[in-house]
């Protein structure tokens, strides 16, 4: 996961509990439960970004595509 993609779900998970305290100190249940939609939705993002990286890792490694040494000469 790209450090651009890490802080938006971070920058939408902290948006999320923002709203939901709002809600809950407003007694809004309508803003309280956007708020921990938000948190899911972010939480469900980065889980899709970390199985990506996980298939993208394993199908490297399987077609020896895994990252090489840039020192050493390529033959």
């Amino acid at each position: 996961m790209s450090t651009e993609e890490k802080f938006e779900n971070t920058k939408d998970k902290m948006g999320g509990q923002a709203k939901e305290g709002l809600g809950k100190l407003t007694g809004d249940k309508e803003t309280e439960t956007e708020g921990k939609a938000d948190q899911a939705k972010a939480g469900a993002k980065e889980k899709l970004q970390d199985a990506r990286d996980t298939v993208k890792g394993a199908a490297g490694s399987l077609l020896g595509d895994e990252d090489k040494d840039s020192t050493t000469p390529d033959r």
